[in-house]
């Protein structure tokens, strides 16, 4: 991080660690939508981000956008202890396994078998990496005891689809050839993502099952799952949420590309879904444009009799997930996710009965 950046983290760390009646105080009157209230520190984060003009990533070049995503991340990274850190190279494409210290101090080196979630990054298909997603990462894996492999895959407009779907359909058959190799135990994995990393991981979750892959649990943080979006909250949070319309619109149109948008590889809403699926956690954002496709995803495995538990974080924002080294709410919201894994994994205990579809 340059000086500037640091100072800005400092100062963004100081602002949300202020009194809650403060933050209120420099926020502004509460922002209620659809019945929900904006957490205040994360409609302080916003109003921040305004009075510094801080610009859209879809506002500028591709470049510069990957590296306007970089720098918001890391303004909210925060350091973030983890047992290990090791680069490697998985299907052809970069990767990070994160080991957590519980699971390298109980077993002495952290290639002993234990739970592995494969992660997969969002960022619309044109945008992030695994440094934009180093900090949740290793929260991740730190908090719920859980190993976590991200692997990079191919981005728009260089690669449209096909690219970042054969991508994750790849780095899920590496890992069940290779799993010794990360320290995985076969029958304790997992798949998850944010965001766009979230639609590749249903779709390798379907996939694994069509294929009679192994795969225990699946983690989706607020997915894309239709990319025809016309959705209420498609509407409602267009605008002002981070996450906006034209954000959206350019993802379509530089990775959809002229593939139908209903093709189930690009929406898994539209996927018939085949037996065997993996139990999945659902989690979406009140403030949140994607809020309602990935609801409706979650109604979509129950009625296909898939263990589903619907999570909905009413206060939050698209991105949240990459909040973890400021702002109490979305460290909560992150640590919940954290403890649904470690209960789905890192107890040997995979997923949970019935339908709980609770938003």
């Amino acid at each position: 991080m340059s000086i500037r950046q640091r100072v800005e983290a400092l100062a963004l760390r100081l602002v949300l660690a202020l009194p809650r009646w403060l933050q209120r105080l420099l926020a502004g009157r509460p922002v209620v939508r659809d019945g929900q209230t904006l957490a205040v520190d994360t409609q302080l984060a916003l109003r921040l981000q305004r009075l510094t003009r801080k610009p859209g990533a879809e506002t500028l070049p591709v470049p510069e956008g990957r590296r306007a995503i970089l720098e918001h991340a890391l303004l909210t990274a925060g350091r973030q202890p983890i047992g290990t850190v090791r680069d490697l190279v998985v299907a052809g494409r970069p990767a990070r396994l994160y080991v957590p210290s519980a699971a390298f101090a109980a077993r002495g080196h952290a290639r002993s078998a234990g739970p592995l979630l494969l992660f997969f990054h969002g960022g619309g298909f044109m945008y992030g990496d695994l440094d934009s997603h180093d900090a949740p990462c290793r929260f991740l894996a730190e908090r719920s005891g859980v190993r976590v492999l991200a692997v990079d895959y191919r981005l728009a407009p260089e690669h449209p689809f096909p690219a970042a779907y054969d991508d994750a359909l790849a780095a899920h058959r590496w890992l069940v050839d290779h799993a010794a190799e990360v320290g995985a135990d076969p029958a304790r994995l997992a798949v998850g993502g944010d965001s766009a990393g979230s639609n590749l991981a249903a779709l390798v979750a379907i996939e694994a099952a069509r294929a009679g892959l192994p795969l225990a649990f699946q983690l989706l943080v607020y997915p894309a799952t239709d990319a025809v979006r016309d959705t209420a909250s498609a509407s409602l949070f267009a605008e002002g949420f981070y996450l906006t319309r034209d954000f959206m619109d350019l993802a379509n149109q530089l990775y959809v590309a002229g593939t139908d948008p209903r093709d189930p590889r690009v929406s898994p809403l539209y996927a018939e879904l085949p037996a065997g699926l993996a139990p999945a956690y659902v989690v979406t954002a009140g403030f949140d444009p994607l809020r309602d496709e990935g609801e409706a995803y979650a109604h979509r495995l129950a009625e296909e009799g898939v263990d589903v538990e619907l999570r909905r974080f009413p206060d939050q924002i698209h991105g949240f997930f990459n909040i973890v080294g400021v702002g109490r709410s979305s460290r909560g919201a992150n640590a919940a996710i954290a403890a649904r894994l470690r209960a789905a994994l890192g107890a040997g205990a995979v997923g949970r009965s019935g339908h709980d579809l609770s938003a």
